[in-house]
Formats: structure tokens, C-alpha cells, sequence
């Protein structure tokens, strides 16, 4: 280190140049080392990947929605792989295909939430004062109602839709992402680098934007992964009790409700493939979630 430290000018600028890429290194290998937060990345990476290519692993109109009334109710075969069910759609086709719908709403969900969540709470954390207070008193208020109780509200006030379903879930969720932004934005505005960014006549945006958020996202990161997992079994919750996506288009809890009438006749494989899929992505956001939460906390590598 020393003989690479003379082509530098500065420590200063040879920490500059190579800090960094030490420090994402050390990152990378401390989360490898954390089998269940692999597992957990490599399997949601297998329904992300499923997602992104339902088009081209199974056609949505051919079929997972066109009904064969001739194959309904197969079981699992080299033909369907998940067999069919009441209509003789085939179930892997409509997993796969409704995996890109709990992804796609579930995501946006959350990111509708931390624009408007985080921006109350950056808000609310870096000014303090009657304007955080303001802010909290109306989020605690929210924050009574359990997120599937209010999500369900919106829905029914709104109406089903895909749209409305993302806008619901969102703002469910608002209340309890501005919290956890301000307890991030809190924990650094009173940092060195904030009042050298005041001192030379920043702006409290720029301020906010460009060094407080910024300096604070590993946990933010980490709640938003946590909480694309809640959607997803919110939006999941609500096509189970008919107030998700409609059917005939796939979606996992629409599936589970009518493969549970199914389930005394012994065709378990309605309720199973739903409820398997709804489990292992859950199951995988929350190990990467927690993964990635002993990776970006320096406290708990000690």
C-alpha cells in the first residue's frame, strides 16, 4: 500500500480512488457469507426472471386465460406441469403470469409510497419542530388502521382496478415509510458534512436530496424490501377476498380463493401451486431483507 500510496498526490486521494471499491467488495462477500440472504436473492431473482419473461415461458391468451373445458381439472402431468383447474387453464401458466402482476403492482405500490412517504418524512426528520410534529400527529392518525384495514378501504372506495390497487396499497403504506425515512434523516442532519453543505450556501432541498437522503439509504433500502413483501401478500389478501385483479386474468390470491373450493374434491394442486408461489416469494424477500440489513449496518459485523 505504501509504494501505491506515492503515485497518489494525497492519502487523501489514494483513499478516494480505491476506498470505495474496498468497501463494496467487503460488502459483497460479507452478504455471500450469509447462506439464507443468498437463497433468499437467488430464489426472488427466480421469480423476477419468471416475471420478466412470462411471454415467452407460457402465451397468456392461448393459454392462461382461454378455457379448454375438455382438460379441466388434470392433475399434474408432462402436458401441465401444475395440471389445470375448473376452466382447464393451465396452472403454471397463470403462476407465472400472475407473478408479473403481484410484482409489478407490489413494486410500484411501494415505490408510490416512498415518494410520497419519504418525501413527509425527510420533510418532517430534517426540519424538526412544529413541522415534524404537524407531520407525524396526521401519519399517527393513518397509522391506527392495520395497512390491509386501510388498503381494503381504498380499494372499495376507488374500485378494482389494477391502477386503483397500486394507488390503495401505496398510500397504505405511507404512514409507515415516512417514520422509518425520518428516523434515517434524523440520524444524519446533524452530521458534519450537512453543516459543511449549509456553510457554503446550499440549499435545504439540495441539502435534503443530495446528502441527507443519500448518506441514509441502507436502511431505507432495507424497509423497502421488507415492504415490497407486505404488498405483495396485501394485494394477495385482497384477490382472495375478491377485492383484488378480477378474474379470468391470474393473479395468486384470486387463484387460492377459487382453488380452495376445489380442495375437499382432492385437487390440491389448485390451492398448493398459489400457495407456494405467495410463500417462497415472501419467504425470499424477507431472508434478502435481512441479509441486506447485516450487510449495510457496520454495528452488527462486529
Amino acid at each position: 500500500m505504501v509504494k501505491a500510496e506515492r503515485n497518489f498526490t494525497t492519502k487523501k486521494e489514494f483513499l478516494k480512488q480505491f476506498g470505495k471499491k474496498s468497501r463494496g467488495r467487503e460488502m459483497v462477500r460479507f452478504f455471500l457469507k450469509n447462506k439464507p440472504a443468498v437463497a433468499g436473492l437467488i430464489v426472488f431473482s427466480v421469480v423476477v426472471l419468471m416475471a420478466v419473461f412470462a411471454p415467452v415461458i407460457a402465451d397468456y391468451n392461448d393459454v392462461a386465460i382461454k378455457q379448454n373445458i375438455r382438460e379441466r381439472l388434470q392433475g399434474p402431468s408432462a402436458k401441465h406441469i401444475l395440471g389445470t383447474d375448473d376452466f382447464g387453464r393451465d396452472v403454471f401458466a397463470r403462476i407465472v403470469h400472475g407473478a408479473q402482476r403481484s410484482l409489478s403492482i407490489g413494486i410500484s405500490a411501494i415505490l408510490v409510497s416512498l415518494l410520497l412517504g419519504g418525501t413527509l418524512g425527510a420533510v418532517a426528520g430534517f426540519f424538526g419542530g412544529k413541522i415534524d410534529n404537524v407531520i407525524m400527529r396526521i401519519m399517527d392518525v393513518f397509522l391506527c388502521l392495520p395497512d390491509m384495514l386501510l388498503a381494503l378501504c381504498l380499494v372499495a372506495a376507488f374500485g378494482i382496478s389494477k391502477i386503483n390497487l397500486m394507488i390503495a396499497i401505496g398510500l397504505a403504506f405511507v404512514p409507515k415509510l415516512s417514520r422509518v425515512v425520518r428516523a434515517a434523516v434524523m440520524g444524519v442532519r446533524s452530521c458534519e458534512y450537512v453543516e459543511a453543505a449549509r456553510s457554503i450556501g446550499a440549499t435545504n432541498g439540495r441539502i435534503i436530496t443530495g446528502h441527507v437522503l443519500v448518506n441514509c439509504m441502507g436502511p431505507i433500502i432495507v424497509q423497502l424490501t421488507l415492504y415490497v413483501a407486505n404488498a405483495i401478500l396485501t394485494i394477495a389478501a385482497l384477490g382472495f377476498i375478491g377485492l383484488g385483479i378480477p378474474s379470468p386474468e391470474p393473479e395468486w390470491g384470486n387463484m387460492l380463493s377459487k382453488g380452495r373450493d376445489f380442495l375437499q374434491a382432492g385437487y390440491t394442486h389448485l390451492v398448493l401451486a398459489p400457495g407456494l408461489a405467495i410463500f417462497l416469494t415472501i419467504l425470499s424477500l424477507n431472508l434478502l431483507g435481512d441479509g441486506l440489513r447485516d450487510t449495510l449496518d457496520p454495528r452488527l459485523k462486529q
